[in-house]
């Protein structure tokens, strides 16, 4: 099938990968964009794995205050200060620390959760930030979102630490990897 300059564009668009990869994923697709955006997603994951034990140690500080009352700061690092310094980057950080005020995740990822607080949880109580669904969209999972980014900006990206505050609260959220 002859894959369209405008379903390459589309594609493009709403995934953020390269015009080639884009091409390649509608062509293995036959034409369906929804398709082509799964096989994007499963590159990327096999992407952000091999990319997993690579340093990370340039990044940004992502923050967000909601009404004065809820406030979240989260360190989000990449490889080079290139990356760090990127709009879309930026955004990510903005939008895992929206994530921490919103849905006050007590852990990074599922292995940082102690044996006994996985005793005490609901069958549908998510602790772990990187496992919660997105609150702006819940197909998607916050290690989703990253490993979208990773795919994009061929890095390893990862989310170091983060702390929540609420007026009113004594308990300050606190997580460290």
């Amino acid at each position: 099938m002859a894959i369209s300059i405008e379903q390459i564009k589309e594609l493009r668009g709403i995934t953020q990968a390269g015009t080639m990869d884009c091409k390649k994923a509608l062509e293995e697709a036959d034409g369906d964009i929804k398709r082509a955006i799964e096989i994007i997603r499963e590159k990327g994951v096999i992407k952000a794995a091999q990319k997993a034990d690579r340093v990370a140690a340039q990044g940004c500080i992502g923050s967000y205050v909601h009404n004065g009352r809820i406030g979240a700061m989260v360190e989000v690092n990449c490889e080079t200060d290139f990356v760090a310094h990127n709009e879309g980057f930026q955004e990510l950080a903005r939008n895992i620390a929206m994530q921490i005020a919103a849905m006050a995740p007590e852990y990074i990822n599922p292995e940082s959760v102690p044996a006994e607080r996985k005793e005490t949880l609901e069958s549908d109580e998510i602790v772990d930030l990187l496992s919660q669904p997105f609150f702006k969209d819940p197909s998607l999972t916050i290690k989703d979102l990253i490993i979208d980014c990773v795919a994009k900006y061929k890095e390893n990206i990862k989310v170091s630490r983060f702390i929540r505050y609420e007026v009113g609260k004594t308990n300050v959220i606190n997580a460290n990897n």
